[in-house]
């Protein structure tokens, strides 16, 4: 009999509830998501949101979603926070592998195919998206992003998670080629903000990190400084009460 990849005999949605005996599944611990990456002149900017989620429950507001895999290579990680982590942390121990046995660094390319190749083998068992972003000598700077199955498109820029869906147009409308890093830093900031402020799974502080020849760099923004947070201005809502009730 051919094996169901598709189903697990510990799989949440599997398991039924049991109010009599106080029993209910487990809800599976999703990142939802803003991720956002942009090349410019000299490497690239990642951007990502910072809220983790179990259905409506906000398991935490500080999640660190971009997972560094070398120096100059780093991956955003959205669905499944612990299938994402389960393979960024393979991929990692594959890449340090083929380093020592080669006796140079991994591309930005290769180490994307090496993510493709367990969500592309698992993608029945795995709710795991990454963005690959990084900076090396033979192509500089690099995003690829690979959706769930594993599908590998290199991109100029791309969004991805539940957010994706409320910026994509700012981010067409904004990008263009040989953007500076301050103009590719205050577009990844605004797009990421602009997500969180629409989207209910996506939220928290701002995290970047850039990557270009000298490595990567981390940077923070906390809603508490209004110096360096994004904002926007929100319009008065209307009444909800009908017109013919003084207001």
């Amino acid at each position: 009999m051919a094996e169901d990849r598709g189903t697990s005999d510990f799989a949440p949605d599997e398991r039924k509830a049991i109010p009599a005996i106080g029993f209910n599944p487990p809800k599976a611990i999703s990142t939802g998501t803003t991720l956002i990456a942009c090349e410019f002149d000299g490497g690239v900017v990642v951007g990502t949101d910072s809220r983790t989620s179990a259905g409506s429950f906000i398991a935490s507001r500080v999640t660190d979603k971009i997972t560094p895999v070398t120096d100059h290579i780093v991956c955003c990680r959205s669905g499944s926070a612990a299938d994402t982590q389960c393979v960024a942390d393979i991929v990692k121990y594959y890449m340090e592998v083929y380093s020592l046995m080669e006796a140079e660094p991994i591309s930005v390319y290769r180490s994307s195919q090496i993510f493709r190749q367990f969500l592309y083998n698992y993608r029945d068992q795995m709710s795991a998206s990454v963005i690959v972003a990084g900076y090396d000598t033979q192509k500089g700077g690099q995003i690829y992003a690979l959706p769930l199955g594993g599908m590998v498109t290199r991109q100029h820029f791309t969004a991805s998670g539940s957010g994706s869906g409320f910026v994509t147009g700012f981010l067409d409308s904004q990008w263009r080629p040989n953007m500076s890093l301050d103009e590719i830093k205050q577009l990844v900031r605004m797009a990421v903000y602009l997500a969180t402020f629409r989207d209910g799974s996506s939220g928290g502080v701002i995290r970047l990190a850039i990557i270009d020849k000298d490595g990567t760099r981390r940077e923070l923004l906390r809603p508490d400084n209004p110096d360096t947070f994004p904002k926007v201005v929100e319009p008065t809502g209307y009444s909800a009460l009908p017109p013919h009730i003084p207001q």
